[in-house]
């Protein structure tokens, strides 16, 4: 079985290669020209094919790279922290991933996997299934809720598997410095003070490793449909940040309330599996 993986040079699609079992088969990247040292210990054991952008490719070109692949793994997608939510990026990531999916088709390939986000939901329900409506509330989500909405009907009734995996809050190898849990690794390890909202924000966090082997595990499960990568533990951020702290001994360190809280930011926001 050969995969082709889009994002592999990422924060999650790096996971995902380190979750990929060796007997899964032959791997292909399609990766930002460049970039090719950020697969890692991995550049040297999957066929790359550099591009200078993905989403700018056409449908017969996609095609042609996907000649011979079983499985089709999509984790590209712009995801700058601070910008990627409203950025008009998304609307060429959409686009670029519909001509993705129009060469999955003419490809025939057995088995389409794009990866989703929990932004996709209506957060006002708070724990978040399958079932959930969607209800986006950025261009960010609304892109990939559209682009989850067209794929399933354009694989409905093919010889393609569809999965939609919706990632949850995910931390680990590959984090950008400036989210949550690097900036408390960073600061408590300086002995800085971290300076945090109220931290009573109720949040699905998990080990991106986990989170890729999840993915993985449903892949080999020939799960379809819409699915949530998340752990289901509800854990406030305090919570979370008083975990990190503690291993280092300096709960001191902690200052909530330093930071004024969002008020737009969902109280609640936890994965429930399938």
């Amino acid at each position: 079985m050969t995969i082709l993986i889009t994002g592999a040079t990422g924060f999650f699609g790096q996971a995902i290669l380190r979750q990929l079992p060796t007997s899964s088969g032959p791997v292909r990247c399609v990766i930002r020209t460049g970039t090719k040292k950020r697969l890692g210990p991995h550049e040297h054991d999957v066929e790359v094919v550099e591009v200078d952008d993905l989403f700018a490719q056409t449908a017969a070109w996609w095609a042609d790279i996907l000649s011979g692949v079983d499985t089709v793994i999509h984790a590209a997608w712009y995801a700058e922290p601070g910008k990627y939510l409203t950025s008009h990026r998304n609307l060429s990531c959409l686009t670029g991933t519909l001509a993705l999916a129009e060469g999955a088709f003419s490809a025939q390939v057995s088995r389409f996997v794009g990866i989703g986000t929990c932004f996709e939901y209506d957060f006002r329900h708070g724990y978040l299934s399958v079932d959930t409506p969607c209800g986006p509330e950025t261009l960010y989500a609304a892109a990939k809720a559209s682009a989850f909405l067209t794929l399933s009907n354009l694989f409905r009734g093919t010889d393609t598997a569809f999965l939609w995996a919706r990632l949850f809050f995910l931390f680990g190898a590959g984090e950008h410095p400036d989210r949550l849990v690097p900036y408390l690794h960073r600061t408590l390890s300086a002995g800085e003070a971290a300076e945090l909202s109220s931290g009573q924000q109720v949040r699905d966090y998990m080990d991106v490793d986990a989170a890729a082997s999840l993915l993985v595990q449903d892949v080999r499960d020939n799960v379809v449909g819409p699915t949530n990568i998340c752990s289901g533990k509800a854990q406030t951020v305090a919570e979370i940040a008083t975990e990190i702290a503690e291993s280092y001994g300096r709960k001191d360190l902690l200052v909530f309330g330093a930071r004024p809280d969002n008020l737009v930011d969902p109280p609640v926001i936890v994965g429930v599996r399938p």
